[in-house]
Protein backbone atom coordinates (compact mmCIF):
# COMPACT_ATOMS: atom_id res chain seq x y z
CA UNK A 1 0.00 0.00 0.00
CA UNK A 2 1.01 3.64 -0.68
CA UNK A 3 0.47 6.89 -0.03
CA UNK A 4 0.42 9.92 -2.16
CA UNK A 5 2.21 12.88 -1.28
CA UNK A 6 3.91 15.94 -2.80
CA UNK A 7 8.03 16.44 -2.18
CA UNK A 8 9.78 19.86 -2.14
CA UNK A 9 9.36 21.07 -5.64
CA UNK A 10 5.69 19.96 -5.94
CA UNK A 11 5.75 16.23 -7.66
CA UNK A 12 3.76 13.51 -6.36
CA UNK A 13 5.76 10.81 -4.69
CA UNK A 14 3.83 7.44 -4.34
CA UNK A 15 5.40 6.40 -0.81
CA UNK A 16 4.93 3.26 0.94
CA UNK A 17 3.02 2.97 4.13
CA UNK A 18 6.15 0.60 5.45
CA UNK A 19 10.01 2.25 4.60
CA UNK A 20 12.48 -0.15 5.15
CA UNK A 21 15.09 0.45 2.18
CA UNK A 22 16.11 3.70 1.30
CA UNK A 23 19.12 5.37 -1.27
CA UNK A 24 20.60 8.87 -0.92
CA UNK A 25 21.71 10.70 -3.46
CA UNK A 26 22.71 13.64 -1.08
CA UNK A 27 25.65 13.35 1.52
CA UNK A 28 23.37 15.60 3.61
CA UNK A 29 20.68 13.86 3.59
CA UNK A 30 22.71 10.62 3.85
CA UNK A 31 23.90 12.02 6.96
CA UNK A 32 20.36 12.94 8.20
CA UNK A 33 18.64 9.42 7.89
CA UNK A 34 21.70 7.70 9.41
CA UNK A 35 21.34 10.23 12.57
CA UNK A 36 17.50 8.64 12.85
CA UNK A 37 17.81 5.16 11.16
CA UNK A 38 20.60 3.81 9.77
CA UNK A 39 19.11 0.77 9.25
CA UNK A 40 17.11 2.03 6.20
CA UNK A 41 20.11 3.14 4.17
CA UNK A 42 20.66 0.20 1.33
CA UNK A 43 22.94 2.80 -1.07
CA UNK A 44 24.98 6.30 -0.87
CA UNK A 45 27.04 7.57 -3.22
CA UNK A 46 30.90 7.98 -2.97
CA UNK A 47 30.28 11.46 -1.49
CA UNK A 48 27.97 10.35 1.14
CA UNK A 49 31.22 10.61 3.99
CA UNK A 50 28.86 11.18 7.18
CA UNK A 51 28.96 8.66 9.12
CA UNK A 52 32.66 7.34 8.66
CA UNK A 53 31.49 3.97 9.28
CA UNK A 54 28.70 4.19 6.76
CA UNK A 55 28.39 0.61 5.41
CA UNK A 56 26.30 1.07 2.28
CA UNK A 57 26.41 0.08 -0.95
CA UNK A 58 27.78 2.72 -3.19
CA UNK A 59 25.84 3.68 -6.38
CA UNK A 60 28.35 6.57 -8.47
CA UNK A 61 28.13 10.03 -7.43
CA UNK A 62 25.80 12.76 -7.19
CA UNK A 63 26.04 13.87 -10.35
CA UNK A 64 26.75 10.14 -12.43
CA UNK A 65 24.96 7.58 -10.30
CA UNK A 66 24.50 4.01 -11.37
CA UNK A 67 20.41 4.49 -12.09
CA UNK A 68 21.13 0.45 -12.82
CA UNK A 69 22.67 -0.42 -9.38
CA UNK A 70 20.29 2.28 -7.71
CA UNK A 71 17.23 -0.19 -9.11
CA UNK A 72 19.06 -3.18 -8.01
CA UNK A 73 19.12 -2.49 -4.65
CA UNK A 74 15.12 -2.11 -4.89
CA UNK A 75 14.73 0.64 -2.47
CA UNK A 76 11.31 2.00 -1.58
CA UNK A 77 12.43 5.62 -1.58
CA UNK A 78 14.82 7.59 -3.36
CA UNK A 79 16.19 10.57 -1.91
CA UNK A 80 17.70 13.58 -3.71
CA UNK A 81 17.86 17.31 -4.07
CA UNK A 82 16.77 19.66 -7.15
CA UNK A 83 20.38 21.55 -7.07
CA UNK A 84 22.71 18.51 -6.09
CA UNK A 85 21.46 15.63 -8.50
CA UNK A 86 20.71 15.99 -12.53
CA UNK A 87 17.05 15.57 -13.87
CA UNK A 88 17.28 13.02 -16.30
CA UNK A 89 18.89 10.55 -14.09
CA UNK A 90 16.15 11.09 -11.57
CA UNK A 91 13.95 10.49 -14.71
CA UNK A 92 15.38 7.34 -15.09
CA UNK A 93 14.67 6.28 -11.89
CA UNK A 94 11.15 7.35 -11.68
CA UNK A 95 10.68 5.35 -15.31
CA UNK A 96 11.68 2.72 -13.25
CA UNK A 97 8.82 2.77 -10.73
CA UNK A 98 11.01 3.97 -7.90
CA UNK A 99 9.39 6.45 -5.43
CA UNK A 100 12.18 9.50 -5.44
CA UNK A 101 11.91 12.96 -3.11
CA UNK A 102 13.10 15.64 -4.46
CA UNK A 103 14.66 17.97 -1.21
CA UNK A 104 14.77 21.76 -1.88
CA UNK A 105 16.28 24.14 0.20
CA UNK A 106 17.13 28.17 0.00
CA UNK A 107 17.11 29.06 3.68
CA UNK A 108 17.19 27.81 6.82
CA UNK A 109 13.71 28.07 7.78
CA UNK A 110 13.02 25.52 4.56
CA UNK A 111 15.85 22.84 5.72
CA UNK A 112 14.11 22.40 8.44
CA UNK A 113 10.71 22.37 7.20
CA UNK A 114 12.31 19.98 4.25
CA UNK A 115 13.68 17.83 6.68
CA UNK A 116 10.94 17.26 8.80
CA UNK A 117 9.18 16.15 5.84
CA UNK A 118 11.36 13.94 4.47
CA UNK A 119 11.85 12.01 7.50
CA UNK A 120 8.49 11.98 8.46
CA UNK A 121 6.91 11.39 5.15
CA UNK A 122 8.97 10.09 3.01
CA UNK A 123 11.13 7.68 5.34
CA UNK A 124 8.16 7.34 7.62
CA UNK A 125 10.11 8.16 10.81
CA UNK A 126 9.39 10.44 13.87
CA UNK A 127 10.79 13.87 13.84
CA UNK A 128 14.01 13.19 15.64
CA UNK A 129 15.15 15.30 18.76
CA UNK A 130 18.24 16.56 16.75
CA UNK A 131 15.86 18.66 14.92
CA UNK A 132 14.52 20.16 17.68
CA UNK A 133 17.86 21.02 19.06
CA UNK A 134 19.08 22.47 15.59
CA UNK A 135 16.36 25.55 15.72
CA UNK A 136 17.40 25.72 19.35
CA UNK A 137 20.81 26.19 18.36
CA UNK A 138 20.08 28.62 15.67
CA UNK A 139 17.17 30.91 17.94
CA UNK A 140 19.46 31.66 20.14
CA UNK A 141 22.05 33.30 18.01
CA UNK A 142 19.54 36.22 17.10
CA UNK A 143 20.58 37.82 20.69
CA UNK A 144 24.42 37.11 19.95
CA UNK A 145 26.87 40.05 18.46
CA UNK A 146 27.44 39.16 14.91
CA UNK A 147 30.22 36.65 14.20
CA UNK A 148 31.72 38.97 11.60
CA UNK A 149 30.77 42.12 13.16
CA UNK A 150 28.70 43.12 9.99
CA UNK A 151 31.68 42.61 7.69
CA UNK A 152 30.87 42.52 3.57
CA UNK A 153 32.59 39.56 2.52
CA UNK A 154 32.91 37.15 -1.06
CA UNK A 155 32.30 33.82 -0.26
CA UNK A 156 34.15 31.51 -3.19
CA UNK A 157 32.66 28.31 -3.69
CA UNK A 158 35.14 27.36 -6.49
CA UNK A 159 38.06 28.71 -8.47
CA UNK A 160 39.31 27.38 -11.83
CA UNK A 161 36.90 29.25 -12.48
CA UNK A 162 35.85 32.04 -9.92
CA UNK A 163 32.46 31.38 -8.41
CA UNK A 164 30.72 33.10 -5.75
CA UNK A 165 27.85 32.70 -3.38
CA UNK A 166 24.93 34.82 -5.30
CA UNK A 167 21.53 35.32 -4.36
CA UNK A 168 19.11 32.67 -2.74
CA UNK A 169 21.77 30.10 -1.28
CA UNK A 170 21.20 28.44 1.72
CA UNK A 171 24.93 29.22 3.06
CA UNK A 172 24.23 32.44 2.03
CA UNK A 173 21.07 32.61 4.80
CA UNK A 174 23.28 31.40 7.39
CA UNK A 175 25.99 33.65 6.75
CA UNK A 176 23.81 36.60 6.89
CA UNK A 177 22.25 35.23 10.52
CA UNK A 178 25.86 35.43 11.61
CA UNK A 179 26.21 38.81 10.66
CA UNK A 180 27.93 38.11 7.25
CA UNK A 181 27.34 40.38 4.51
CA UNK A 182 27.32 38.55 0.94
CA UNK A 183 28.11 41.15 -1.26
CA UNK A 184 26.57 39.08 -4.30
CA UNK A 185 23.53 38.30 -2.29
CA UNK A 186 21.82 40.59 -5.49
CA UNK A 187 23.72 39.30 -8.27
CA UNK A 188 21.22 37.48 -10.99
CA UNK A 189 22.97 33.99 -10.73
CA UNK A 190 22.98 31.92 -7.58
CA UNK A 191 26.44 30.70 -7.93
CA UNK A 192 27.71 33.58 -10.63
CA UNK A 193 31.77 33.13 -12.04
CA UNK A 194 33.45 36.49 -11.37
CA UNK A 195 36.76 36.87 -12.88
CA UNK A 196 39.30 37.13 -9.33
CA UNK A 197 40.00 41.01 -10.39
CA UNK A 198 36.52 41.61 -10.04
CA UNK A 199 36.74 40.03 -6.77
CA UNK A 200 39.76 41.88 -5.67
CA UNK A 201 38.17 45.39 -6.17
CA UNK A 202 34.92 44.24 -5.03
CA UNK A 203 35.45 45.83 -1.70
CA UNK A 204 35.31 43.14 0.83
CA UNK A 205 36.66 43.49 4.24
CA UNK A 206 36.59 39.65 4.28
CA UNK A 207 36.87 36.89 2.24
CA UNK A 208 34.81 33.44 3.54
CA UNK A 209 36.83 30.17 1.82
CA UNK A 210 34.87 26.80 2.36
CA UNK A 211 36.49 23.63 2.52
CA UNK A 212 33.57 22.12 -0.24
CA UNK A 213 32.79 22.21 -2.51
CA UNK A 214 35.96 23.17 -3.86
CA UNK A 215 38.25 22.29 -0.44
CA UNK A 216 40.20 25.80 0.20
CA UNK A 217 43.10 25.16 2.54
CA UNK A 218 45.49 27.45 4.29
CA UNK A 219 47.88 26.69 1.38
CA UNK A 220 45.01 27.00 -1.19
CA UNK A 221 42.74 30.28 -2.28
CA UNK A 222 44.19 32.89 0.75
CA UNK A 223 47.29 33.49 -0.91
CA UNK A 224 45.02 34.73 -4.18
CA UNK A 225 43.37 37.11 -1.76
CA UNK A 226 46.80 39.12 -0.47
CA UNK A 227 46.10 41.97 2.40
CA UNK A 228 42.20 40.84 2.78
CA UNK A 229 41.30 38.97 5.36
CA UNK A 230 40.50 35.87 5.14
CA UNK A 231 38.74 32.80 6.89
CA UNK A 232 38.45 29.18 6.64
CA UNK A 233 35.28 27.58 7.38
CA UNK A 234 33.98 24.39 7.17
CA UNK A 235 32.04 23.72 4.29
CA UNK A 236 29.82 20.64 6.07
CA UNK A 237 28.63 23.44 8.44
CA UNK A 238 27.87 25.85 6.31
CA UNK A 239 26.78 24.06 3.25
CA UNK A 240 25.14 20.94 4.91
CA UNK A 241 21.69 20.62 6.18
CA UNK A 242 20.80 18.09 8.96
CA UNK A 243 22.43 16.72 12.40
CA UNK A 244 25.22 19.36 11.50
CA UNK A 245 23.00 22.39 11.64
CA UNK A 246 22.85 21.96 15.73
CA UNK A 247 26.73 22.77 15.64
CA UNK A 248 26.43 24.93 12.98
CA UNK A 249 26.45 28.21 14.91
CA UNK A 250 28.99 27.65 16.90
CA UNK A 251 31.33 26.33 15.18
CA UNK A 252 31.13 28.64 12.34
CA UNK A 253 30.79 31.88 14.42
CA UNK A 254 34.02 30.25 15.90
CA UNK A 255 35.74 29.88 12.50
CA UNK A 256 34.68 33.62 11.17
CA UNK A 257 35.96 34.88 14.79
CA UNK A 258 39.27 33.37 13.94
CA UNK A 259 39.48 35.44 10.28
CA UNK A 260 42.90 36.95 9.67
CA UNK A 261 45.54 38.10 7.03
CA UNK A 262 47.39 35.24 6.11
Amino acid sequence: MRDRAADDIGLPVEVPVSVSRVVSLVPSLTETLAACAPGLLVGATTWCTHPADLAVTRVGGTKNPDVEAIVALRPDVVLANEEENRQPDLDALRSAGLAVWVTRVRDLPEAFTSLRRMLTIACRQPRPAWLDAAESSWRQIDGCAPAAGGLAAVVPVWRRPWMVLGNGTFAGDLLARLGVRNLYAEHAERYPRVDLDELLEAGADLVVLPDEPYRFTASDGPEAFPGSRTALVSGRHLTWYGPSLTEAPAVLRRQLAAARVR
